[in-house]
């Protein structure tokens, strides 16, 4: 992978970094990585904002910017749309919910299977994490005092969800079913709202 991907996964990964963070992370020199940050801020991939930590000079946060978006796989977005589009003309939209229905039972099948056998929460949701990676998802799971989280750093769907929000209404209420009873799933953050990620939180009741 060049260094420019790897930059630009990791601020997809983890959000804005400064050049001497990502430095570390990557095993090179914070000069050489200035240098690939200014190459991608020039081809309008990266901007950055400089935030005040004390004294001294403010840091300088590098982030992606809205064009990024298409180095992660968004390359079928016109298709997608069209054929929504047309969903919605020949079958309206009784037909468009029962296309959305028809990939929940599929999707809900594929990810059941993969959590056969988990014997807890914590080892459903990583099953879960990992087949949502496998589909672009590039799925993780974190931990803190609040609970789980699934946090999906990219949405490979961006276009068919901002046409037709039913499809994230439909995943939110998969994962509830999917997690079983007494855990309760809810949205801290999504991409629609312009968040960089979609972020779950998942609690036993």
């Amino acid at each position: 992978m060049k260094t420019t991907d790897k930059i630009l996964e990791r601020l997809k990964l983890h959000g804005p970094q400064t050049a001497n963070e990502l430095a570390a992370e990557l095993g090179l020199t914070s000069m050489g990585v200035r240098q690939h940050l200014l190459s991608l801020e020039a081809q309008g991939l990266l901007g950055f904002e400089d935030r005040s930590e004390g004294r001294g000079r403010p840091a300088r946060y590098w982030c992606l910017t809205e064009a990024s978006q298409n180095h992660f796989g968004d390359r079928h977005e016109d298709l997608t749309l069209r054929l929504i589009e047309s969903v919605k003309v020949i079958f309206g939209d009784e037909g468009l919910d029962k296309l959305i229905g028809h990939r929940e039972q599929a999707s809900a099948a594929q990810y059941a299977a993969a959590m056969a056998g988990c014997d807890n929460l914590r080892a459903r949701l990583e099953a879960l994490a990992t087949e949502r990676s496998r589909e672009g998802y590039m799925a993780e799971v974190q931990e803190d005092e609040r609970g789980l989280w699934l946090l999906e750093n990219h949405c490979p769907i961006c276009a068919a969800a901002r046409e037709c929000q039913n499809f994230c209404r439909s995943e939110l209420k998969l994962f509830s079913e999917l997690l079983g009873p007494g855990v309760s799933v809810s949205r801290e953050e999504h991409i629609l709202g312009g968040a960089r990620r979609c972020a779950y939180l998942i609690k036993a009741d």
